[in-house]
């Protein structure tokens, strides 16, 4: 019982940390340009996959307080769930890293494209520069660093 409350707390509290990063830098956080830097938790599911309801669940909350909610609830959360699953799935971070530019891209981009009509291939390119800059090159970096802390990656609930 003790481990099923500590991951349900973890699992809570990143799911809130990631909608409030979201939400307080709203205008880099939606549109066509997008620099979510709550994407870099994306990769705590490398290390544990029960972070992907986390992570999934945070998006549904930040996308609520979107511009584009209609659209961002179910397309924004589908990208970030694809993005999670197959960031658990990976065995290398920094090919999991590139999973959300990808998902986010393509269906971010497509969302963009129909809803605003934005330039398809502009919106996919804007959408996977934001992603690659948060998740792969800030993010790699900042949890090859983090798995050097054996406490950080106990706390965490690591698998790796």
């Amino acid at each position: 019982m003790k481990n099923k409350t500590k991951d349900f707390i973890q699992i809570a509290m990143v799911a809130a940390v990631y909608a409030v990063f979201t939400v307080a830098i709203s205008p880099f956080s939606y549109g066509a340009i997008q620099l979510r830097f709550s994407e870099i938790l994306v990769l705590l599911c490398f290390y544990n996959k029960k972070y992907c309801i986390s992570l999934t669940l945070g998006c549904v909350i930040a996308n609520i307080f979107s511009p584009m909610a209609l659209f961002d609830i179910p397309f924004g959360t589908l990208a970030t769930l694809l993005s999670v699953i197959f960031i658990c799935k990976s065995g290398r971070l920094w090919i999991a890293s590139l999973f959300p530019t990808i998902f986010n891209a393509v269906i971010v981009g497509a969302e963009l494209y129909f809803a605003l009509h934005e330039p398809f291939m502009i919106s996919m390119a804007t959408v996977a520069l934001g992603e690659f800059i948060v998740v792969t090159v800030l993010g790699v970096p900042l949890f090859r660093l983090l798995e050097k802390n054996t406490y950080i990656m106990r706390l965490i609930g690591s698998t790796r």
